[in-house]
């Protein structure tokens, strides 16, 4: 059995993590399937947008399988590699196309860092989020310490990781750490909705713009404006004046149907 499963319709990838019966924990074999499909979607051409979720309604997943690092502590050197074979946040991340995250369960510590790496976030109602790093004694390696604060403010951030409570599906959504609340049986059709409207603009000027604000987004307001000019500047020297009035008329025929 496939412990990530990779299916492809119409220009979108939906890659779940498939280990239900232990809560799609990321072992060292999962992760290392992950990296794979990954690699995987990014070079296939006809993938424009990926749809990550976990298997089964319970959990995206837990995070790190706490029962091999339990037998095994040479894996804790998992919460810090870099290698995107073992760090399943760098596997998401070393896609250039866009990827929607479809929370469909818990997202737990490790599991909640790979909630993060995803592009756009949509839950399910049965979603909860919760960082245990503080309670389970493993400080976080991919990310979550820098991520969440800038997502949802320090205070908040502080709340969720020092007390290793959980967030509810409904109050994320409020706090602006997902985007939209589905019940479970729509999540994952709203989420191939999403992928497929993606997939339908260009693919290169989607990578371009992801990749424009991931550029940015780290940076200061001043530094990210420089990076846009700088990037625009050459791109839009190339752009010509019948390409974009073809694009204008088809921007214009979407609008009145949507």
């Amino acid at each position: 059995m496939s412990l990530v499963t990779l299916d492809r319709e119409d220009g979108i990838a939906i890659v779940t993590l498939n280990r239900p019966e232990a809560m799609n924990a990321l072992s060292k074999a999962l992760r290392a399937e992950l990296a794979d499909v990954m690699v995987s979607v990014d070079a296939d051409d006809t993938i424009r947008a990926v749809v990550l979720t976990g298997a089964g309604e319970r959990a995206f997943t837990a995070g790190l399988d706490l029962k091999e690092l339990g037998s095994d502590t040479s894996h804790l050197g998992a919460a810090n590699d870099q290698a995107p074979e073992s760090n399943p946040v760098r596997a998401i991340e070393q896609c250039s196309k866009p990827v929607i995250g479809a929370i469909n369960g818990v997202a737990i510590t490790g599991g909640f860092e790979v909630a993060l790496a995803c592009d756009i976030l949509l839950a399910s109602t049965n979603a909860r989020f919760a960082d245990t790093h503080a309670r389970v004694g493993i400080m976080p390696g991919w990310g979550l310490s820098q991520k969440l604060s800038r997502l949802i403010g320090i205070s908040r951030a502080k709340e969720l990781s020092l007390s290793g409570n959980f967030l509810d599906a409904e109050t994320a959504e409020r706090w602006g750490l997902v985007n939209r609340v589905y019940k479970p049986d729509e999540l994952l059709p709203a989420a191939k909705k999403l992928a497929t409207d993606i997939a339908s603009a260009p693919a290169h000027m989607v990578q371009a713009y992801k990749k424009l604000i991931d550029a940015g987004y780290a940076k200061s307001f001043a530094k990210g404006m420089e990076i846009e000019h700088k990037v625009s500047s050459k791109a839009n020297r190339q752009v010509k004046a019948g390409d974009v009035e073809e694009s204008r008329k088809l921007v214009m025929e979407r609008g009145r149907k949507q």
